[in-house]
């Protein structure tokens, strides 16, 4: 199998191939490996790999031994170091246990062939630490990949994999999702265990999943990875159906509500304005109810509140693995805002932190309500088009933690409320610039409602496809 005929697929149809013993699983790592070498010297997404030997996986899983990339966050491997994005850790801290969601990953028979770049510990909206440079966008290498998942998105995107793992404590899954034309879900909080190395990442915002080019590929790496773990904090209900089952289904005719304005303030481009209009306009034509309405909530009080949960965060684990490789913290080898909102995390009081987490219980009631009326939220991914690399340098020592915080959200202030309430949120590729740039469309839904989603998306994949799509820099050699 050559890369560019393995780079037509997704992983549902690479694992059908597989199956029917049409092609091998060595000769789909043999073209994964030269797809990712033929690619990542243009765009810098890996940090490790790809190895010759993937990691062990179970062959009879859903995904039949299809190659894969970890993030170079949160989760982790046994044995495999992991760097955080940072040069802080060295070269990495190696665990010795599968986090939960390795196993499932493995479970699901897929096999990880590299690592993949991210900001340092995720905390930004675009790919370029230090220790790793920049991640480039394969549209356009002169923008950025998006982050904090912006080295998994890459590689999707430029058709180098399939599928790839991904975080998102504020947007990470979304943005670079919008970034690199990809679908990009965060599930609700609880679905996918964050076991046994946490109980609610980032005060609860924070979790973990991945990125697909299908929806089809995406509601069935949720079949194959959802459900709590023993002593999860978090035991959501489960869904009706399995997700798969989701795709083809008619919802019925749906109420949404459609928002193209900035929470922030922050001016919206009237391409991406256009874009999500006219997803809600086809929307409309499939027998849903689209009309304008928003939430209401108050922006500055949110973005107040995230700083506290961020940086507290921040504080605990950078000094835990400072700890682990006998390293002390500073200006050597963190980046600037990293360091400064590290600092300031030290010195939140538990008072603080607690009234952080009561505005977003106060959000979340003002969304939950919200979705009484509506079954689903249709808003913009990004204000904008993928941005220029540099536009949001974490290596900025002129900018405080609150000046950085109020920098970043301004960017995606359409991703961070899911984050907050805890509820699902998907970004699918249904739009792009006259100059050929994607532009992601979010659709947000009430908590556990992520079959609905699918549904939708799946729906606007058949009416709006994106398949034929194909960047700059890709596998195809084309």
């Amino acid at each position: 199998m050559r890369p560019d005929e393995y780079a037509q697929y997704d992983a549902t149809g690479l694992a059908e191939l597989i199956r029917d013993n049409q092609v091998s699983v060595a000769e789909v790592h043999d073209a994964a490996r030269g797809a990712i070498e033929a690619v990542n010297p243009a765009l810098n997404a890996v940090v490790a790999g790809p190895w010759e030997v993937a990691l062990d996986c179970d062959g009879d899983g859903a995904f039949a031994g299809i190659p894969f990339a970890l993030k170079d966050f949160a989760i982790h491997a046994a044995g495999v170091p992991t760097r955080f994005g940072s040069r802080l850790t060295g070269q990495g801290v190696a665990f010795p246990h599968d986090t939960e969601l390795m196993k499932r990953f493995r479970a699901a028979g897929l096999a990880a062939v590299a690592l993949t770049t991210t900001p340092e510990f995720a905390f930004n909206g675009n790919t370029e630490p230090v220790t790793q440079g920049s991640t480039r966008n394969p549209w356009d290498r002169a923008r950025s990949a998006g982050g904090s998942s912006g080295g998994s998105a890459v590689l999707v995107a430029a058709r180098a994999l399939p599928i790839a793992h991904a975080t998102d404590g504020g947007g990470s899954i979304r943005i670079p999702a919008s970034a690199n034309g990809l679908v990009g879900l965060k599930p609700s909080r609880g679905r996918v265990s964050v076991a046994p190395d946490a109980s609610e990442p980032l005060s609860g915002l924070g979790v973990e999943f991945g990125l697909t080019r299908s929806v089809r590929d995406c509601a069935a790496l949720l079949d194959a990875v959802s459900g709590a773990a023993p002593g999860d904090k978090y035991v959501i209900r489960d869904p009706a159906c399995p997700y798969i089952d989701e795709i083809g289904r008619d919802p019925g005719g749906l109420r949404i509500a459609i928002h193209t304005e900035s929470w922030s303030g922050d001016p919206v481009d009237p391409e991406v304005v256009a874009a999500v209009a006219a997803v809600g306009s086809v929307l409309e034509g499939l027998g849903h109810h689209v009309r304008p309405d928003s939430p209401v909530f108050r922006w500055d009080q949110f973005v107040d509140a995230n700083l506290p949960v961020w940086s507290v965060s921040l504080a605990e684990g950078i000094d835990a693995l400072a700890a682990a490789v006998g390293t002390t913290p500073g200006a050597h080898n963190l980046e600037a805002t990293t360091l400064a909102c590290a600092e300031h995390g030290r010195r939140v009081t538990a008072t603080e932190l607690g009234g952080a987490l009561a505005v977003f219980n106060e959000v979340s009631r003002t969304v939950g309500t919200f979705f009484t009326e509506y079954d689903l939220l249709l808003t913009p991914t990004l204000s904008r088009p993928p941005q220029l690399l540099g536009d949001l340098d974490s290596d900025d020592a002129s900018l405080t933690p609150g000046q950085w915080m109020r920098k970043l959200l301004g960017v995606c202030s359409f991703t961070p409320l899911f984050n907050a309430t805890g509820g699902p949120a998907i970004s699918l590729p249904l739009g792009c610039t006259r100059s050929g740039l994607p532009i992601g469309v979010q659709l947000a839904a009430p908590m556990c409602d992520e079959g609905t989603l699918i549904a939708v998306a799946a729906q606007l994949e058949t009416a709006m496809p994106w398949a034929h799509r194909m960047p700059e820099v890709n596998a195809c050699g084309r």
